[in-house]
């Protein structure tokens, strides 16, 4: 079998770069949306929370961006091995980013019915959490950039430092919520968003699966670790 003319390698590798492109734009634009997020969270802003809902359409905007490019570059290039899988990947990608950006716009919209309420120690704690799994996600970008296997395994194997946190702040609204029944509400919104912080983190470990994925051509078959105790109730 003939090796594909060079000029149809060369077609697919600018497809692919430009590709990879979209996904560093589409992470930058989902990365900014948990910044004011967050912010939302400490300002207790809801014209801000207003603009985040809002500009969560620029992010199905990549999505779908990516998806069709995908899907020409299947239909024209039909790549096979590594080239398939780095397709494949991107699609993946799209989609857990796709996610990050509903979670934060949950997360805007939660801090936003908070907003009259009085602060509490978990108002405190929920941006730290924030942080936390805002850098996974920056990490698992870079070594899908780099193609750094080692960088996604470093995102996997600490999986548990989020659910960590995201646990002992899950415990202490509930706390707060048992002493104080009249802040009910708030303290159920403060879970959610928890929540929707805590799965932001898991979408990064899903990126960073995929970086495996990618590299290896064997998906992970390990179970991820795991710390968050309130899973075991459900």
């Amino acid at each position: 079998m003939r090796n594909p003319a060079p000029h149809i390698v060369s077609a697919f590798e600018d497809a692919m770069k430009r590709l990879k492109s979209g996904i560093v734009q589409m992470a930058g634009a989902a990365e900014t949306q948990i910044d004011e997020a967050l912010a939302c969270i400490a300002q207790r802003n809801p014209d801000l929370a207003r603009a985040i809902v809002e500009s969560d359409a620029r992010l199905d905007s990549f999505e779908h961006e990516i998806e069709a490019n995908c899907m020409r570059m299947l239909v024209l290039r039909q790549p096979v091995a590594d080239d398939l899988r780095e397709v494949i990947a991107a699609l993946k990608i799209a989609g857990n980013l796709e996610r990050v950006g509903d979670h934060a716009a949950n997360t805007a919209r939660r801090a936003a019915a908070i907003a009259g309420y009085p602060e509490t120690s978990a108002t405190h704690a929920l941006p730290n959490l924030g942080r936390l799994v805002r850098q996974r996600l920056t990490t698992a970008i870079d070594a899908y950039v780099d193609n750094d296997v080692e960088m996604a395994m470093g995102v996997w194997r600490t999986d548990d430092e989020v659910d960590e946190l995201y646990t002992s702040i899950c415990e202490g609204i509930t706390r707060s919520a048992e002493n104080e029944p009249g802040l009910f509400t708030p303290n159920m919104h403060l879970l959610f968003i928890a929540k929707s912080l805590e799965r932001i983190g898991d979408h990064a470990t899903n990126i960073a699966e995929v970086v495996h994925f990618v590299s290896t051509g064997r998906p992970l078959l390990e179970e991820r670790p795991k710390a968050d105790r309130s899973r075991d109730a459900g």
